[in-house]
Formats: C-alpha cells, sequence, structure tokens
C-alpha cells in the first residue's frame, strides 16, 4: 500500500509544482504505476470514466461549433448592455447564472458555455479575467451540487444509491440556494474594487449593436435546435437510462452533421490535453482504489467515530471534502461509495433497524448527503479538485490568461470551507437536531 500512496503524492506534488504540465505528469504517473504493475493495464483502461471523456469531447465540439456562429459575442454585448456596463453587476450575475445552469446542465458543460462570454466580456469592460473565470468554475460546484444531473459526483451517487432527481432536489436544494446567495454577497465585496469600470468602457457599451456580432445566422438557428434537443435529452436522459456521455457526443455529431461544418478541424480545436489528463487522473486513482487505501481509511473513519452515526456522517463529509482537494472528486466518489454502502447495515444492525424505509431515512440519508455535499464543494478547493475547474483552467490558458494551482487554490479554498461550514450546520440541524420533521 506505501508504494502506490508515495506514486501518487509524487505525482501530486509535481502537479501543485507546475515544473512540468500536469497532463504530461498524470501520464506518466499512470505509465509507471502499469509498469511497477502496481495495477494491470486492463484494470488501468476500465478505471477510465469514458461518460466523462464523451461528455467533454463532445461539449468542446457543440461549444466550437456555436462560437463560430458569433452567438457568444452577442450575449456577451447584451448582458453588458442590461447592466448598463456595471462591472460588478455583471460580474454577480455572471455567477448566479452559472449556478442555475449548472443545476439543470453539468457544471462542466456551464463551464464551457459561459467561459468563452466571461472572457469576452472582461476584455471589453476592461476586468481581470482570470478571478472571474475562477468564480465561476467555483459557483458552478455550487449549483451542481443542487441536482442529480448537476455535477458527476451526484450522477454516481444517485445511480448507486438509486435516489431521485426530487430527492436531490428535496435534500441537497435548501443548502445550496443559502451558499449561492450568501456567497455571491461575498463575491461582490471582495469584487468591489477591481471591478469598477470607467465612464468610457460604459459609453462604448452604451453605443455597441449587439446584433451585428452574430455572423451565421442559419448555423445559429440549426445549432440552437440541436442544442435545445440535447439539453432535453440530459434531463431525460436519466428516465431511459441514457449517460449523458453519450448524448453529448451523439449530439456533438448530429450537430456538426446538420450545420455542415469541417469534422477535423472541429475535432482539432478539442482540449485533447484536458481529456489525456483526466485519462492519467482516473488510473491513479484506480491504482489507489486496487490496493484498498479508501478502504483502509473507511475503516479508519469508523474506529476513529467509536460508531456514532451523527460523527461518522460529519467525517465524511469533511473527509470527502478535503480528499477532493486533492485527487478529483469523480473517481473519488466512484471508491468511496462501496465504504458508505457498507456503513450502512453496519449502523442499521447497531441501531435495530430492519425496516427499509428506515433505514434509508434515518442511516443512509445523511451519509449519502454528506458524501455529495463534500465530494462536490470540496472540489472548489484545489484546481485538480473539480472536472470543472480543469476544464476552465485550459480554457484560460488558450486565451492567454494563466491559471495556476495556487491562484485557483488562493480564491477557491476559502469558498469551500464556508460552503462546507454551511453544509456541516445544515446536516447536523436536519438529520440530527430535530429539524429533519420540517422537511
Amino acid at each position: 500500500m506505501l508504494v502506490p500512496i508515495l506514486l501518487f503524492l509524487l505525482v501530486y506534488a509535481f502537479i501543485a509544482s507546475e515544473k512540468i504540465d500536469k497532463t504530461i505528469v498524470a501520464i506518466l504517473g499512470a505509465g509507471v504505476a502499469i509498469a511497477m504493475h502496481l495495477i494491470s493495464y486492463e484494470d488501468a483502461l476500465r478505471s477510465v470514466d469514458l461518460n466523462v471523456l464523451f461528455l467533454l469531447i463532445g461539449m468542446m465540439v457543440v461549444v466550437n461549433t456555436l462560437a463560430d456562429t458569433g452567438v457568444f459575442e452577442w450575449l456577451a454585448i447584451r448582458l453588458a448592455r442590461l447592466a448598463r456596463g456595471n462591472g460588478l453587476v455583471i460580474a454577480v450575475l455572471f455567477m448566479l447564472m452559472t449556478a442555475v445552469l449548472s443545476a439543470f446542465l453539468d457544471n462542466v458543460t456551464t463551464v464551457i458555455l459561459m467561459a468563452p462570454i466571461t472572457i469576452l466580456l472582461a476584455q471589453l469592460l476592461e476586468l481581470p479575467i482570470a478571478p472571474l473565470l475562477i468564480m465561476e468554475a467555483v459557483f458552478s460546484n455550487i449549483g451542481g451540487t443542487g441536482t442529480l444531473i448537476g455535477d458527476p459526483p451526484n450522477i454516481l451517487i444517485g445511480s448507486q444509491a438509486q435516489l431521485s432527481f426530487n430527492d436531490f432536489i428535496l435534500n441537497l436544494g435548501p443548502p445550496i440556494l443559502v451558499m449561492t446567495l450568501l456567497l455571491a454577497g461575498v463575491l461582490a465585496l471582495i469584487l468591489r474594487k477591481s471591478c469598477r469600470t470607467q465612464a468610457n468602457v460604459r459609453l462604448r457599451i452604451a453605443q455597441s449593436r449587439p446584433e451585428k456580432a452574430i455572423l451565421q445566422p442559419d448555423v445559429l438557428r440549426k445549432a440552437l435546435v440541436v442544442f435545445a434537443l440535447m439539453i432535453g435529452g440530459f434531463i431525460g436522459g436519466r428516465f431511459l437510462n441514457i449517460e449523458p456521455g453519450m448524448i453529448a457526443l451523439v449530439g456533438a455529431m448530429v450537430m456538426v452533421l446538420v450545420c455542415r461544418k469541417d469534422v477535423p478541424h472541429l475535432l482539432a480545436r478539442v482540449e485533447w490535453d484536458t481529456i489525456l489528463f483526466f485519462t492519467g487522473l482516473f488510473m491513479l486513482v484506480a491504482m489507489l482504489e486496487h490496493h484498498l487505501v479508501f478502504d483502509y481509511l473507511g475503516k479508519m473513519i469508523l474506529n476513529v467515530c467509536g460508531g456514532n452515526l451523527m460523527a461518522t456522517t460529519l467525517t465524511i463529509l469533511w473527509f470527502s471534502a478535503i480528499a477532493s482537494t486533492i485527487v478529483n472528486n469523480i473517481p473519488l466518489v466512484m471508491a468511496m461509495i462501496p465504504l458508505v454502502k457498507g456503513l450502512i447495515p453496519v449502523f442499521a444492525q447497531q441501531a435495530g433497524i430492519d425496516d427499509p424505509s428506515l433505514i434509508q431515512a434515518q442511516i443512509a440519508n445523511p451519509l449519502y448527503w454528506s458524501l455529495a455535499l463534500g465530494a462536490c464543494l470540496g472540489g472548489n478547493g484545489t484546481l485538480v479538485g473539480a472536472s470543472a475547474n480543469v476544464v476552465i483552467a485550459q480554457i484560460a490558458n488558450r486565451n492567454n490568461c494563466r491559471i495556476t494551482f495556487w491562484s485557483f487554490t488562493r480564491y477557491g479554498l476559502p469558498f469551500m470551507l464556508a460552503s462546507l461550514l454551511i453544509s456541516h450546520i445544515y446536516i447536523y440541524l436536519r438529520y440530527f437536531g430535530g429539524f429533519g420533521r420540517i422537511f
């Protein structure tokens, strides 16, 4: 167990130091793990979540197709005119919009859609680009935590625990709404000086003509129809048992076909470094899982908590959050779900409960919701914590705006800690403090 842990820590240290590109480090680390037989090549391949990769590739193709039409420029100018060029108002509105969209799409798709608009608006209004993009990733992770389809970890938890869309809304919606509004207010205080706009910039916004931004109106109409069908697919795919990754990939190819776009040109614009980074990361976390590192941690949590359900629940919240700052939250949740499943019968037997509905309500729900809140919100702690963070950093880098590991952490970590504190209070009050009768 020691060698896999040391290898992973070494890889993570190189990623955090940014001395070598993180994609190279992740792939080399996975290669070393396979060469040292710490995980077999077959198991490493099986650990790669194609649903996540297909979702990324498909949405990158879709966004690039839409970008060619000028629709992002149109949206940017329209929003700037609506806010009368007030940079702070625009920044806060963008974060709230990102959180809402992430709840009903997924957070990766949302940042892929929103990042180009944010960059354009920031350039137009002479606002700091990097902080806005980082906070966009943060709010996408917060908003995505509230629903079944908002964040890939929730999709995994919902599928394995047989939790419905309504279950997520009723249990995670309240704390997510509270923290979104509170943190938006905090963000306004932080950005109040850096997001001031000059009078000449506001005049430029007032004189702008958004309609001039649309370069390919016919292509835009066709692309929007296909995109609307894709959104319907994301919402209904859970009921039809179709993974969002396949919906995104097929939808992207349909859009390319309908809009008569050049496939090699669009595929060349896919962020392949991001795809390879996730591939290596999946393999490295699978290596840890293969050597029962997460099982050992689960037993340690149970022993430390002394068999107390409330202590175990809150420990899972903080442990999954802290672990998500180190490893990507998607493979972490894959490893943590079996851990939680194993704890449920232990606590049920300890409490003398054999009614499945009571076990679900009193034991399973607190554990699963703590895992969802911890993993999704913990992803805000570092650049590698969540898929949306990595994607938005790659988009920023390609637009000559460098987001480093530490620059992301400087903004993301305080917001992560604040959101976890709210989650801690909520879980205690709702499931252990008597407030559960209200809901």
